[in-house]
């Protein structure tokens, strides 16, 4: 069993015809994902990769046509907030956007417009979802996983493709990878993908990969201790960055001493979820 995207998933794909939207297309199509449509405004009618995936000039149109569920953004930041928007707009309850770069203030407007809306969204600046030999949206690469009973939720997307390839290494699968993203303001929470998990019956373990900024796992941390009955292992990036160094995401920084590894480390610790002291780590303790 999978969260959130499976073989039922029926992708369209935003910004299709771009060289980054293209390339990932053919890649999550060769995967096996249902990709079923794509949007470039003013390219309506043509079709992309040999005519196997039509392309519309809106959403709406492609939605009333193709009876897509989910899309994935791959649009420059200064569109994607509106791409966001027109995806809501006509009904599209699950959104992925890959798309870095996207201004703090349009996130917070599409977040509040989104939660009016009750409509999922993953990201932005994140690698997207991978269920194993169902479906991938977005980037990861669909050969360092297989299939099997751990759930794997994360901020990082490089991180993310070094826990899935070594959990592979010791013959460890998993349900479903989602990369939630390291924009400060995002769609989809730890918490909420811990949710998911605990009531998927076929995820027994979970793992969690996080990173300094914020306080997203402490909040986690209280989550697990409230609600989960699964065991969590987890890591956490930027042990070693300096106060006031952002590390990659715009959400990867210490200020005025929160947001500091030792502290989501201990809160994780202080409710029982085993730390891993490097990412390979993780595969050690499953294992």
């Amino acid at each position: 069993m999978s969260i959130l995207v499976d073989k039922n998933t029926r992708l369209l794909v935003q910004g299709i015809t771009g060289n980054e939207g293209l390339f990932h297309t053919q890649h999550m199509l060769a995967y096996g994902t249902n990709v079923v449509a794509g949007v470039t405004p003013g390219k309506g009618g043509e079709w992309v990769l040999e005519g196997k995936v039509p392309v519309f000039d809106s959403v709406r149109i492609a939605h009333e046509a193709t009876g897509v569920n989910t899309s994935v953004i791959f649009v420059p930041a200064r569109f994607a907030a509106d791409a966001i928007y027109e995806a809501a707009d006509a009904g599209i309850l699950l959104i992925v956007c890959i798309t870095e770069g996207i201004p703090i203030q349009d996130m917070m407007r599409v977040r509040n417009y989104l939660d009016q809306k009750g409509i999922r969204l993953v990201g932005p600046n994140c690698p997207g979802l991978l269920t194993p030999g169902e479906a991938k949206v977005g980037i990861i690469p669909g050969d360092i996983s297989m299939p099997g009973n751990i759930g794997v939720v994360s901020r990082s997307g490089t991180l993310t493709y070094e826990v899935l390839y070594a959990l592979k290494l010791v013959g460890l699968g998993t349900t479903t990878c989602i990369g939630i993203g390291g924009a400060p303001v995002n769609g989809t929470s730890f918490i909420d993908v811990l949710g998911m998990f605990e009531a998927d019956p076929h995820t027994d373990k979970i793992v969690l990969i996080g990173e300094i900024g914020g306080t997203d796992e402490e909040k986690a941390a209280e989550f697990i201790a409230d609600h989960l009955t699964k065991p969590v292992t987890a890591f956490i990036a930027g042990q070693t960055a300096p106060p006031g160094k952002r590390m990659g995401h715009a959400g990867a920084i210490v200020e005025s001493g929160s947001g500091t590894a030792a502290d989501k480390i201990k809160a994780l610790q202080d409710v029982g979820v085993q730390v891993a002291s490097h990412p390979e780590e993780i595969a050690e303790l499953l294992a």
